[in-house]
């Protein structure tokens, strides 16, 4: 037996989108007891008396944010800390991160150094890296813009010897 489920266009002045703040709402059941509401502008459901937003939230986002900059702590152990899910962690740095300005790049940097580590347990690779020989070009195509190169000697290039 199947229930019809009847969409009534609420009249409560106090309800109001929790996304949107639209008024134009429909009911839509009822969970754990309290009234679902469905927005007909922006589609956002949600409950009457939804509470899940405690007052411990902002520090624990605080908190997430200070321990992965500072501390250099991973997702999955400031979720183990705190006691949330680790995907949640990463949320809340990601969305504090977004609201940063750009960082401002002073002019005087003349020199910056990219380091990169590969490890290859029990196999030594002999493809790339330090083992092959590669080839630096350096410019500057506008004044104040610099441009580095890095190129792999092909297997068929030629070699010359300075004996």
């Amino acid at each position: 037996m199947k229930k019809n489920l009847r969409l009534v266009r609420t009249t409560q002045e106090d309800v109001k989108c929790k996304k949107c703040n639209s008024m134009n709402l429909v009911k839509s059941g009822k969970i754990s007891g309290k009234q679902r509401y469905r927005c007909k502008e922006c589609g956002y459901h949600f409950r009457e008396g939804d509470n899940r937003v405690k007052g411990t939230t902002a520090v624990k986002k605080a908190l997430c944010v200070l321990l992965y900059s500072t501390a250099r702590t991973s997702f999955r152990r400031i979720g183990k800390i705190l006691g949330i899910d680790h995907t949640l962690v990463y949320y809340w740095v990601r969305e504090a991160a977004e609201s940063l300005p750009d960082p401002a790049i002073p002019n005087d940097i003349k020199e910056v150094e990219f380091d990169e580590m590969w490890h290859f347990i029990k196999s030594k690779k002999t493809s790339s890296g330090l083992s092959k020989p590669w080839s630096v070009v350096q410019g500057e195509p506008l004044p104040g813009l610099q441009v580095v190169v890095m190129l792999r000697h092909s297997d068929d290039s030629m070699t010359s010897s300075l004996t």
